[in-house]
């Protein structure tokens, strides 16, 4: 290995922009001289995969003098207990990832199989500077700091980069970037998760107003290609020929590949295909006369495909809406993550929801509406009406400002279509059961 490491006291993980002091700082062996050693950054393009949406970030150590190039990669977790466990984890906030350090062709060999491209910069440090990030990797590398507690948005595989520069530059990068950005969390979120529509769209869901505040420039650095794009145009304290040289040079692109395309925005095919299914419901409503013996609704459905089609939209959305409501109210209740708590949306998604399959598979297998009791028929008219007036409360909420979530995609493609189906659903979906007693 090309870094000493003795046995220290023990440190805490980072905050995202403070740093703990190097306990035990003097046993760690530095390079005989810093002219040899050269510091890389290394950004990797987004993948077409759930975990590598944003891209990332790791740095690369050069020493010549004694020919050690190795890769520090803050992106390694664990799924040996398999992906549902490790899923599981992540919706409780238990997310233990951690430092690993490989040579180059090992690292990038990986990028290679992925397809994702590779852009290397040289980091203009002074000597000085160098001891101090030096220093900090060799912190890192200790037992007891070499696993961190991963946040998504504040503490991650290029936050860790960032964080560690900052502080060999004596804080200037973050003093820099202190003003907001144009973007929210959220809009970073839907971007980078356009390649993978569903995605998007199910952590637009999950997700509540906490990440709809607008980031400073600094937190917007937890994009690895946007730390690049800020480190490429950032002066570094490196002097040559009476000119101050930018913080990265020498770029070059070691591997490329083209980017993910964006998919189709998921809440444009969702709206769409609800509003054709729901248009075509309307057209099929008949008024139906309630008969002394008659078992038939109010209101009912001119077709048995008509039902059929009902049948499918309501597996369909019953199945969405009671897996979305479960996985709110547990977070809410579980997960660490604070993003995922008092989620607006739980007025729209309800964990009950997947009852609704039952009644919508019998609209799908027979054709016809469903005959339930009078008392069953009661209670199941008087959910459809709560959340009907949930849908309102949700609206007036929204277009009155009392909430800072943004719904807006939900609002304009889901909202209208989901309330005319759960309409429909009402007036024909349920019939009560009338039966003759003989006294």
């Amino acid at each position: 290995m090309w870094i000493s490491i003795s046995s220290a006291a023990s440190a805490q993980t980072p905050p995202p922009s403070t740093l703990p002091a190097i306990a035990d700082a003097e046993s760690i062996v530095l390079p005989a001289s810093f002219d040899e050693v050269d510091f890389y950054l290394i950004t990797v393009d987004v993948g077409d995969s759930i975990w590598d949406n944003f891209g990332h970030t790791a740095l690369r150590v050069v020493d010549r003098s004694s020919g050690s190039d190795l890769v520090f990669n803050w992106g390694l977790f664990d799924t040996s207990g398999g992906n549902l466990l490790f899923a599981s984890n992540f919706l409780r906030g238990i997310l233990n990832y951690q430092l690993g350090v490989s040579p180059p062709g090992w690292e990038f060999g990986r990028y290679e199989r992925e397809q994702r491209t590779i852009w290397q910069d040289h980091i203009n440090l002074t000597n000085e500077q160098k001891v101090t990030l030096y220093s900090r990797l060799a912190w890192n590398l200790r037992e007891e700091n070499i696993v961190y507690s991963y946040q998504y948005f504040f503490d991650n595989c290029t936050t860790r980069p960032r964080d560690y520069l900052n502080e060999a530059l004596g804080g200037r990068l973050q003093e820099a970037n202190r003003a907001l950005s144009r973007s929210t969390f959220r809009d970073e979120v839907k971007a980078h998760y356009a390649s993978v529509a569903g995605v998007a769209v199910s952590l637009d869901i999950l997700m509540n107003e906490r990440i709809d505040r607008r980031m400073t420039q600094w937190e917007e650095m937890f994009l690895p290609a946007r730390l690049r794009q800020e480190l490429l145009s950032f002066p570094s304290d490196v002097m040559s020929n009476g000119q101050r040289l930018p913080l990265l040079d020498g770029s070059r692109t070691l591997l490329e590949f083209p980017s993910p395309e964006p998919q189709v925005n998921g809440y444009h095919v969702i709206g769409g295909v609800l509003l054709v299914v729901a248009i075509l419901l309307l057209l099929s409503v008949r008024r139906v006369p309630l008969a002394s013996f008659s078992s038939q609704a109010g209101f009912t459905l001119g077709m048995s495909i008509s039902y059929r089609l009902m049948g499918l939209t309501g597996i369909l959305l019953s199945l969405a809406s009671g897996i979305y409501g479960t996985l709110m109210a547990l977070a809410w209740m579980k997960s660490g993550h604070l993003d995922l708590h008092h989620n607006l949306n739980l007025l729209l998604f309800w964990p009950l929801d997947l009852i609704g399959v039952v009644f919508a598979f019998r609209w799908l297998v027979r054709g016809r509406c469903c005959n339930v009791g009078e008392t069953a028929r009661n209670l199941i008219n008087a959910y459809l009406i709560l959340h009907l007036l949930a849908v309102l409360v949700y609206i007036v909420m929204v277009l009155f400002g009392l909430s800072a979530q943004n719904v807006g995609d939900l609002l304009l493609y889901f909202v209208p279509v989901a309330t005319v189906f759960s309409v429909v659903v009402l007036l024909t979906g349920f019939a009560a059961e009338r039966r003759i007693r003989f006294s």
